[in-house]
């Protein structure tokens, strides 16, 4: 029997097919509109029906160049089931390199939002009824927030048998059991029943390599594993690094910071992971790693107030 059309806004996509499309959000003060960019694979044999999507926080460029090279590996016609690809969801702050809103809001602590409510809120209410309704599981891309960086990551719960399933297969370098925060589009998502994984890779207004190309394989893996698409790997991946708790490492001195770690490091409590100076070279204090744990994030800022954070470690189960 053929596969029915998949509806989303006021377009239809047939079986076989890749459509565009654009859910009006609001207009600008000079009359444009601005519209929520979606692109809709749709699969000729029937499968679940999974979203991935990016720039919730508008300064977060990373998981935008995942969705194209994902969606650039894919044929409609080969493809079981369907993917709702949203590459910009904080349209605003993605034109302004920003993390929030002009309202200076967080988008993914809006959720579930309101049709008549803030920018914000009509964004995430928009954003959960034209895509999280129609989807089984999700994927959601970060980066770091601003002048920090972070190791690939999975944040999920592991607790759940389906949702660590999902994490194991995209096979991060690390992968966290991370709490729920009120009004994220994980907590929303998931009384919905949907399964969410929330990457974490790189750092924001940055296209790096080594922060992309693990989360492009990644979601084609997760992919291949609710049998979306045909394997692609000879190989097993290697399996996630399983971590649970964190903390940051925090600066006891104001200085420039010199750090000698690097992300993805294992490190032991009491490990020397660099040093804050001042200007003319003198040590002021050295930096110490605070647990047993591997490295999953850490800031770029070279001048550090006393008491920011430093080295983000987290501990190996």
């Amino acid at each position: 029997m053929k596969r029915e059309s998949f509806a989303i806004g006021n377009v239809r996509v047939r079986p076989g097919s890749t459509k565009n499309t654009e859910l009006p959000i609001t207009r600008l003060v000079t009359g444009a509109e601005v519209s929520l960019p979606i692109r809709v694979v749709h699969g000729k044999q029937d499968g679940p029906v999974v979203w991935v999507n990016a720039a919730i926080h508008g300064d977060e460029v990373v998981g935008v160049e995942v969705i194209r090279e994902v969606l650039a590996s894919l044929s409609p016609k080969e493809f079981r089931g369907t993917l709702i690809a949203v590459p910009v969801v904080n349209v605003h702050g993605f034109l302004a390199g920003d993390r929030y809103l002009p309202d200076r809001r967080d988008l993914n602590r809006s959720f579930p939002g309101s049709a008549r409510g803030s920018l914000a809120g009509r964004i995430a209410h928009l954003f959960l009824q034209e895509v999280v309704a129609k989807c089984e599981v999700g994927i959601d891309l970060h980066t770091a927030s601003d002048r920090r960086t972070n190791l690939p990551q999975v944040r999920a719960d592991l607790d759940d048998a389906r949702t660590r399933e999902l994490a194991t297969a995209f096979a991060a370098p690390a992968m966290m059991h991370s709490e729920i925060r009120d009004g994220s589009l994980r907590h929303v998502a998931g009384e919905r029943g949907a399964r969410v994984l929330l990457v974490e890779s790189g750092a924001p207004l940055r296209l790096d390599g080594w922060a992309i190309e693990p989360c492009v394989v990644g979601v084609r893996r997760v992919l291949a594993g609710m049998g979306m698409i045909d394997p692609f790997e000879d190989e097993p991946p290697t399996p996630s690094i399983e971590c649970r708790g964190s903390g940051w490492v925090r600066a006891r001195r104001t200085g420039i910071l010199r750090l000698d770690a690097h992300l993805g490091q294992h490190v032991a409590l009491g490990e020397r992971l660099g040093a804050l100076y001042d200007s003319f070279g003198k040590t002021l204090r050295a930096v110490y790693a605070d647990r047993d744990g591997i490295i999953v994030g850490h800031t770029e800022a070279p001048l550090v107030n006393s008491g920011d954070a430093l080295v983000h470690i987290a501990t190996i189960v």
